[in-house]
């Protein structure tokens, strides 16, 4: 159950990014590179508490892709979907760290 709350955690996470006002303006390249930079920051952080997530490294791939065809909206987009879920992932592994301790033994 303790990991269905924070499947919709993130994925609230990932509606309010989606919705914010910079996700309708035109990126450039120093946008995708800023962006891309905070994601794989938080992807580090997240390998250093060994809970990264495969959707992380998906979406990190099709920020890559995205930049280097020159899309670099779809690329920021991507970029922020991966730093949402590494923060996620963050998230999941220091609120579960503790949480074990709670569950009823019978």
């Amino acid at each position: 159950m303790m990991r269905k709350a924070g499947t919709l955690k993130s994925l609230g996470i990932l509606a309010l990014i989606a919705a914010s006002p910079a996700a309708f303006a035109a990126s450039s390249e120093a946008d995708f590179k800023a962006a891309y930079a905070a994601a794989e920051a938080a992807n580090q952080e997240a390998g250093k508490l060994r809970n990264q997530w495969t959707t992380t490294a998906a979406a990190l791939a099709a920020a890559k892709k995205a930049a280097a065809a020159g899309d670099f909206d779809a690329a920021v987009a991507s970029s922020n979907a991966a730093e949402a879920l590494a923060k996620a992932s963050i998230f999941q592994a220091t609120s579960e760290k503790e949480a074990w301790k709670a569950i009823e033994i019978r």
